[in-house]
């Protein structure tokens, strides 16, 4: 499967007021954070690879996220598995270094296959990302279009192409 994701900056409060009129119904609300990894050998900012590890309601799931593909929304292959408390020390140990700490409020709602999240991210503000897995890359082009379609309806306009990752790094390397 494949994650077709468009992220905007938003004022939550003016989305989740339209949420329920579209038919969202609300999934949870959850209190993610997230350590980014800096592979050994391996730049992962220069080849748009990221590998996190989320502590989330007790449980924690390693990600690699790999290269983004096209240009129109981030698109990318996603492996996750569960793992124990133990993970970030186990990275560690094998020369991985952790390069950044996210923490975000995350409210999500569906509608049909349709995944959308609310987001309060610490110290970069407040975001919607709009999410639709595709089986093939062939229907990507379409997912980027029902997405977009769904964001006007919601208001949203500034699209973010950046990762919660990039805007930390781009924020904080600027403030100092």
């Amino acid at each position: 499967m494949l994650e077709v994701e468009v992220k905007y900056r938003a004022d939550l409060s003016l989305v989740k007021n339209r949420l329920q009129h579209l038919g969202f119904s609300p999934v949870s609300v959850v209190y993610e954070e997230d350590v980014y990894f800096q592979h050994p050998c391996r730049d992962f900012s220069a080849t748009d690879e990221a590998l996190r590890v989320r502590i989330s309601e007790g449980r924690v799931t390693v990600t690699y996220k790999g290269p983004r593909m096209g240009a129109g929304a981030k698109t990318r292959l996603e492996v996750s598995a569960q793992a124990s408390g133990e993970v970030v020390e186990l990275l560690n140990r094998l020369g991985f270094k952790a390069v950044a700490v996210i923490k975000k409020r995350r409210e999500y709602y569906r509608n049909g296959d349709v995944l959308l999240s609310l987001d309060y991210v610490e110290g970069l503000g407040e975001f919607v990302e709009i999410e639709k897995m595709v089986e093939e890359e062939s229907q990507i082009a379409s997912a980027i279009e029902e997405i977009r379609r769904l964001a006007s309806t919601l208001g949203l306009a500034e699209e973010v192409r950046e990762t919660y990752l990039e805007l930390y790094f781009n924020t904080f390397k600027s403030s100092g």
